[in-house]
């Protein structure tokens, strides 16, 4: 009987502490070992002899990572499938030629420990880093990136998305077993990106006699720093650290990819993700919605400081949202008519009473090429009289029936939405545009018809949300040869000769702060034409996680998301001993700032 009791005890005590409860293999915890490095350290680049400047000189190796992804993917080959936990998963296997220095955004060795660009800047060379190995043990050669452009260029791949860009380039010369040549057909700055930070190598040692396409869940033979331990459909993958990685003793690569084990658990249901992160199978959990970080993000365990709960400010890409004028219908043509309406959003009471004070306003479309994020150009703000007295200038007379008319034609439009989510903000909207005359009708819509409807500019107005990127490339979205060319995301139709030129100007400038120079006249004449009611942003990164780890001072390194964490963060054994400890005697944990700056 005692014994019956005791195990009774056991169990229960188990269940209060954050411990995961899934299957044998998933939960089987694993333990790296760091193996010996025999190589020449004369041979390691000069740029990686250096630590690591957004790293910690006092991380630890071991544990498990635990993160939550919406769905299982298709498959984890990101060649076939660009789904960001593919993208995540793959990035952890395989490789890119160069990386970008964390700080400077400078070019910085990976598989190449060199590279050469020429004096027309229309060739690029790389030289394959000589301690660069598979872990089968076979080296990594030009070969293997010859063959990683061929698998892509090839039609009978799935890898359409992908010669977009390397279409670009003529076909690349091996000139020997560790360089390779590639040759722009026109020069651009992000062709250099294209080949060497987003090209993922691949060993054509195993590929060479497989069919490409079929080649989703199994990757024998790696180069990066984890490989695929076990994989459970629609149920998790589980990635495991090499204790043999061939760059494990670079002085630059140190404090990274702390984690034995990185898991990555699959629910389709983020109500459900949520609950298994407060019972602690997940470890940490973004958030990108306001109601939720202030309503859902409650409770015992978030007053105890067992779950931390942090805003992350840095200099992570900030994209922009707003609602898109089709200035290819003639309503919105004249854009003291679309400065009219965004007059009529009243952008700040939106935030405050819907949005919980959790944004900030947008009056760039490259917010973040200003320090702390504040861009010079003048706002549109709430102004219901500047707005009449524009639409007055554009001859908009209200008729008989109250609402507005020029030409016979009265001021009507739709505004599509892609789901009923918006609807709470577009209502107040629809409302004080009535008051002046304009009417508004909203139309629902799936995910799937609105973006077939995007494809082919069938709407009057919508609101669109873009990512944003580290290198910002403006022709597709802002360039006049592609707003009559269906499925491009210039989404307004926007065409400007004096951008144009802009654009063209930054095709050959290699310089980072001499492109974004550019971009900031691209986007003071953006933010004059108004082909958007910019709304509003945040530049933090809301993040939850369970009070058992450590970070550099800069959790999410200068440019990072939440994706940072599983390379930055580590396992902190006392830490997690505390914590565990303070649930059971019921103890409340010290807090920590809600808010961590870049330093």
């Amino acid at each position: 009987m005692k014994k019956i009791l005791y195990s009774v005890f056991c169990i229960l005590f188990f269940c209060l502490l954050p411990v995961n409860c899934g299957d044998k293999e998933e939960v089987e915890s694993v333990v790296v070992e760091t193996l010996p490095w025999k190589g020449n350290p004369d041979s390691i680049p000069l740029a990686l002899r250096t630590q690591n400047p957004i790293v910690s000189p006092d991380a630890k190796k071991g544990g498990t990572f635990r993160i939550y992804s919406n769905q299982f993917p298709k498959s984890l080959n990101y060649y076939l499938d660009q789904f960001s936990t593919t993208a995540h998963i793959f990035g952890l296997m395989f490789e890119p030629l160069l990386d970008y220095h964390p700080i400077t955004l400078d070019p910085i060795p990976h598989l190449a420990s060199s590279w050469k660009i020429s004096p027309d800047k229309k060739k690029f060379t790389f030289k394959i880093d000589e301690n660069a190995f598979w872990s089968d043990g076979k080296p990594v050669t030009a070969n293997d990136v010859l063959f990683t452009y061929e698998t892509l260029m090839d039609k009978n791949n799935n890898t359409a998305v992908f010669r977009i860009d390397l279409s670009r380039f003529e076909k690349p010369v091996v000139l020997n077993e560790r360089e390779i040549e590639f040759t722009q057909k026109e020069v651009h700055w992000s062709n250099f990106n294209t080949v060497a930070n987003s090209l993922y190598i691949l060993p054509a040692h195993y590929y060479k006699d497989r069919n490409f396409d079929k080649e989703n869940f199994d990757f024998p033979i790696v180069s990066g720093p984890y490989s695929m331990l076990s994989a459970k459909k629609g149920r998790y993958v589980k990635m495991r650290r090499r204790g043999d990685y061939w760059m494990r003793a670079y002085p630059f690569y140190k404090g990274t990819d702390n984690f034995d084990t990185i898991l990555f658990k699959v629910y389709n249901e983020e109500p459900i993700a949520f609950q298994v992160f407060k019972k602690g199978d997940i470890d940490i959990y973004p958030t990108y919605t306001a109601s939720f970080w202030v309503k859902e993000a409650v409770g015992e365990k978030f007053d105890e400081n067992y779950i931390l709960k942090q805003k992350i400010y840095n200099s992570k890409p900030i994209g922009f949202q707003g609602l898109v004028f089709n200035i290819r219908r003639g309503i919105f043509s004249d854009v003291r008519v679309r400065k009219a309406f965004a007059h009529l959003v009243d952008r700040k009471l939106l935030v405050e009473k819907l949005a919980y004070n959790e944004y900030e306003l947008t009056n760039s479309f490259y917010q973040d090429l200003w320090p702390t994020n504040f861009s010079p150009n003048p706002p549109i703000d709430f102004d219901v009289k500047k707005a009449r007295e524009l639409l007055s200038e554009a001859g908009w007379k209200t008729n008989s029936k109250g609402i507005l008319e020029k030409d016979g034609k009265e001021f009507r439009f739709t505004i599509l939405e892609r789901d009923k989510k918006s609807e709470k903000y577009l209502t107040p909207i629809q409302e004080r545009a009535k008051e002046v005359g304009i009417i508004i009708n909203l139309e629902s819509t799936d995910l799937a018809e609105w973006s077939s409807r995007m494809d082919k500019y069938d709407f009057d107005m919508t609101w669109a949300a873009w990512g944003g990127g580290v290198f910002k490339d403006p022709e597709a979205m802002w360039y006049s040869k592609y707003a009559d060319e269906k499925g491009q995301p210039n989404l307004s139709g926007f065409k400007n000769s004096e951008v144009d030129k802009l654009i063209e100007q930054q095709r050959a400038e290699f310089s980072v702060p001499k492109r974004n120079e550019i971009l900031k006249k691209i986007d003071k004449i953006l933010t004059a034409e108004v082909p958007y009611v910019l709304l509003w942003n945040t530049s933090a990164t809301r993040i939850m996680y369970w009070n058992r780890f450590q970070f550099p001072k800069n959790p999410l390194g200068k440019y990072g998301s939440e994706k940072e964490a599983s390379s930055l963060w580590w396992l902190d054994e006392e830490r997690s001993s505390k914590l565990n400890d303070s649930i059971l005697k019921k103890e409340k944990l010290p807090s920590v700032p809600d808010k961590v700056y870049f330093q």
